[in-house]
């Protein structure tokens, strides 16, 4: 056998050569840079930014079938892709008192129980083959049916959702497992003692039986049948109570042909429902002040949660108070500054005005503290609160406030699929098409004199009622120093049996 030839020992050299001569070129543009690239970094506050995009709606097609039902069209072919909703006139708002959960059923098991012509395991895999879903759900003042499909499978996907929306079976064995899983949800209910302040805190605004506030009880539950789901089914999903949007990579004419196919032959009938939005301003504080305690001795850490009544979004107000909020909430606001950074007396702090659409909400202010601080803490919160209702706010907290809603105002169409959403929840509750942009120009518009007028008006020290869920024998000065005639009630969260 003939010697392997012998490689010069220069070329072993080769690599390590062609990387000094790329660090020295890059050592010697370096040292021939501009003096800018070395230049001080500036404070963030002598940054200057070009001003923000102005927003403007996408073009959208809005028309609407003989039977009733409304449509949106959006069409967006960046990505192949469709997504649609179907918004639903009804909510847990109108289910019957004795049954409360009837709503949330419903909605679960017009997805979960599968439809008339694809039973849920044949349901489940047919969109599992397609990457795509179809979702449902009933909420308080509206119901969802939704689906997400690659635009080459829309017509197939389209079709299964309209199922689930007109064909729902129902199935019995998925009524009975979605039974059992809600039983397991009301046992493990006071599990998480934020979700304990929320809705006790709900059930002291509203009253605990008001639809708002009730809760789901083994009772309550144990009195649905499949057949109350079917009914109430029957009263909520109708064309003439639905509004369709549609988003994604279609082409509407062709897409119209398609929703008239599906969906033109649809005919309403009678509903017993009815709409409660007429029925808001009936809405009274149940609790007019005073301090409630949840006791926990497990914890060691309170939540605390302070409010009362709030409003509706079509107040002339609201963009005023959308200001006030970011004055007393989030990063750089007064609650986080004074309470959380400067006194160090919590690990979250909030405060903000609470609007329904077609009912009002809840002003809430509070957070989460050491059971020591839980008493320091309230004080501190309350004296933020009376602090704004009593002095202007300062022109720079005034420019801060606008700016930090104003900035995050692109954020609502960050997509068209937000803006479609928008649309229909608009449409759905009766506001203008452009009660966003109207409510932007009344951002801008707020002066420190309109921020100490709402607070002055909206912001009611007497009506403030106070939860805290935490360790009573761990707070310390106790909360009886704080409270009304040293009264202190407590509220009892053991979880009803069954009669």
């Amino acid at each position: 056998m003939s010697e392997p030839s012998q490689i010069p020992f220069w070329k072993h050299l080769r690599p390590y050569l062609a990387l000094l001569f790329l660090v020295g070129l890059l050592i010697s543009q370096l040292l021939q840079a501009p003096p800018s690239v070395a230049a001080t970094p500036q404070h963030y506050s002598e940054l200057e930014f070009p001003p923000l995009p102005e927003v403007q709606l996408p073009e959208y097609e809005q028309f609407q079938l003989d039977n009733g039902l409304k449509v949106y069209l959006i069409e967006e072919h960046t990505l192949p892709l469709v997504s649609g909703v179907g918004l639903i006139q009804t909510g847990s708002r109108l289910e019957p008192a004795d049954k409360v959960g009837l709503a949330s059923l419903t909605g679960a098991l017009m997805r979960a129980g599968g439809t008339v012509s694809h039973p849920p395991d044949v349901l489940n895999r047919q969109l599992e083959q397609k990457a795509a879903s179809v979702e449902a759900s009933i909420g308080t003042s509206n119901g969802t049916v939704r689906f997400d499909a690659l635009s080459s499978d829309l017509d197939g996907v389209f079709s299964l959702f309209v199922e689930v929306l007109r064909e729902p079976a129902f199935e019995p064995q998925q009524f009975a497992l979605l039974k059992n899983q809600a039983r397991g949800n009301i046992a493990r209910r006071n599990d998480e003692p934020r979700s304990i302040a929320n809705r006790e805190f709900q059930k002291l605004i509203y009253g605990e039986q008001s639809p708002y506030a009730r809760t789901m009880e083994y009772e309550t539950l144990d009195g649905i049948e499949r057949e109350d789901v079917q009914g109430f089914y029957q009263d909520s999903v109708q064309p003439d109570r639905l509004i369709l949007g549609l988003v994604g990579d279609f082409d509407s004419t062709q897409m119209k042909g398609l929703i008239e196919q599906k969906l033109g032959d649809w005919q309403a009938t009678a509903s017993s429902l009815g709409d409660p939005s007429s029925s808001w301003s009936e809405i009274a504080q149940a609790e007019t002040g005073g301090l409630f305690m949840v006791d926990r001795p497990e914890l060691s850490q309170s939540y605390v949660e302070l409010g009362h009544l709030g409003g509706v979004r079509n107040d002339p107000d609201y963009p005023v108070l959308g200001v006030m909020n970011n004055v007393l909430s989030g990063f750089g606001g007064r609650l986080f500054n004074e309470v959380r950074s400067r006194q160090g007396l919590a690990y979250s702090v909030y405060g903000f005005w609470g609007a329904q659409y077609d009912y009002p909400g809840v002003f809430r202010a509070g957070g989460q503290t050491r059971s020591e601080a839980t008493v320091p803490f309230i004080e501190a919160v309350r004296q933020e609160l009376d602090q704004i209702r009593r002095e202007p706010i300062t022109p720079e907290e005034l420019q801060f406030a606008q700016d930090s809603t104003l900035n995050s105002f692109v954020f609502n169409f960050a997509s068209r699929a937000q803006t479609l959403s928008r649309l229909l929840t608009y449409d759905y509750y009766d506001y203008p098409t452009d009660f966003l942009f109207r409510y932007q120009d009344g951002v801008r518009e707020t002066t420190v004199e309109d921020v100490l007028r709402v607070a002055q008006t909206y912001l009611n020290p007497e009506q403030l009622v106070t939860l805290v869920v935490g360790n009573r024998a761990a707070i310390d000065p106790p909360l009886d120093a704080i409270a009304p005639q040293n009264d202190v009630t407590l509220i009892d969260v053991t979880i009803p049996e069954p009669s």
